[in-house]
């Protein structure tokens, strides 16, 4: 009987670049670690987080001699993180490698994508203000994933601990983990949808600061939404008399953990 051959379908759907169909398969061998950036492609495409991005951000160069444009270097970082190479150094490599070329919408042979020192301009050039602006921007694309407006969301506050592997500025030394690091407030509605994140040095945030960030928070949320019901919800540490004030002068339900005390009989 004649040897059967069982053939491995395609993945299909993939988007062409410049013109040239995309076909992956399953049956030739691990060609690259990175194959699955294609599929970030594709979410790239239907969200437009780097150019929405960079739309929030002033460029400054001089427009005859852009080589690449501010949606396309922070889509290569994106791209970079994703795939596990955070260091900015590792573009020196990447920025020729074909997987990313091909997310990037470029053919292997087409020019390399951007060095190590254009990340690091673009990393340094935004202000206090357009940081505000791309926070923003993220929370616009979170009200725009809903298919029609909420009655009532609930925030889930919290912060985590990043730690850090050099002399990173605004870094520091956090006891309870015995590490350096930075300590991000992160924010995720109540069905696990990412909401916001803003990257803060290792310490308690004090009542004063989580006002002023909150604030920022609902008021771009309700830009989207003016009359959604917010909830926000955290633990003990964010639950301090300024930010119970704020709360109660706008109409917010918080809800909180608080810590508790031992008390020891003699």
């Amino acid at each position: 009987m004649p040897a059967t051959t069982e053939t491995t379908p395609m993945l299909p759907g993939l988007s062409p670049v410049r013109g040239k169909p995309i076909v992956a398969r399953f049956d030739g061998g691990l060609m690259s670690s990175d194959g699955g950036l294609l599929a970030l492609r594709e979410v790239e495409l239907r969200l437009g987080i780097a150019r929405r991005l960079a739309g929030c951000i002033h460029d400054t160069r001089a427009p005859g001699r852009i080589m690449h444009g501010l949606d396309g270097i922070i889509g290569f970082r994106m791209l970079m993180i994703a795939a596990g190479c955070e260091d900015g150094n590792d573009a020196g490599a990447l920025r020729r490698d074909p997987m990313f070329k091909l997310a990037m919408d470029r053919l292997p042979e087409h020019r390399d994508l951007c060095s190590q020192p254009t990340i690091s301009r673009l990393e340094n050039n935004p202000g206090a203000r357009a940081l505000l602006r791309m926070g923003e921007a993220m929370v616009d694309r979170y009200c725009e994933s809903f298919r029609q407006v909420p009655r009532r969301i609930v925030l889930d506050i919290d912060d985590t601990f990043d730690t850090v592997h050099g002399g990173q500025q605004l870094r520091l030394f956090d006891a309870h983990h015995d590490e350096y690091g930075f300590q991000p407030i992160v924010v995720f509605d109540g069905e696990g949808r990412m909401v916001a994140a803003v990257l803060r040095p290792a310490c308690r945030p004090s009542g004063r600061q989580i006002v002023k960030w909150l604030r920022r928070l609902i008021a771009a949320i309700r830009g989207n939404w003016p009359r959604v019901e917010i909830m926000p919800r955290a633990d003990s540490h964010y639950c301090t008399p300024e930010v119970l004030r704020f709360c109660r002068a706008g109409r917010l339900a918080w809800t909180s953990l608080f810590a508790g005390t031992c008390s020891r009989r003699r």
